[in-house]
């Protein structure tokens, strides 16, 4: 009986002393300053494109400059994600569905992937295949839109789903608005 009443005391005293959190304390020292440019939260910005065929590689490639008016070029430690637009067809009309590169096209001709390499400065979206892609159709190779986040390294986690575009701009508070088209 003494136990539970001790236990009563207890439970009683923790749950009464969370109340009022007292007077506010003076303000703390001010943080590091920002990067000029960025504000450290990641960006992003998309791109249509049509791609150049180089037959001596059989692949497509097209360029995409980050640093075209979004911001000076980013640090070489960023994470840089890449999605490809498709644009789907239901009932209800069109809607928008973005891939995280790389992503695989099993066609009659054989298999093509979408992949991408990045710098500090630009990001180089390849079409590379296991056939001759020289007749590779238009579909595939123009007119082509990208969205571009830019993941500041330190605020990357490894909880983050990467494939999920539209969880990856809400971990970093960016907004559809926020979103520079480069057109």
């Amino acid at each position: 009986m003494k136990k539970i009443f001790t236990l009563l005391l207890i439970s009683v005293f923790a749950l009464t002393s969370c109340g009022n959190d007292g007077p506010i304390g003076p303000q703390g020292p001010p943080g590091a300053n920002g990067l000029d440019g960025l504000d450290g939260l990641g960006y992003t910005f998309e791109e249509t494109v049509t791609f150049d065929y180089f037959s001596n590689e059989n692949l497509y490639s097209a360029v995409i400059q980050i640093s075209d008016g979004i911001a000076t070029e980013q640090p070489e430690a960023d994470a840089v994600l890449v999605y490809r637009l498709e644009v789907l067809t239901d009932d209800n009309g069109e809607f928008d569905t973005w891939s995280l590169l790389p992503q695989n096209f099993f066609i009659e001709e054989g298999t093509i992937q979408y992949v991408y390499n990045h710098t500090a400065s630009d990001v180089e979206v390849i079409i590379d295949g296991n056939f001759n892609l020289s007749n590779l159709d238009a579909g595939f190779t123009e007119n082509q839109t990208f969205r571009v986040i830019v993941i500041p390294s330190l605020i990357f986690s490894s909880e983050l789903d990467l494939s999920d575009m539209e969880a990856v701009m809400k971990a970093l508070d960016i907004k559809e608005a926020d979103v520079k088209n480069k057109q």
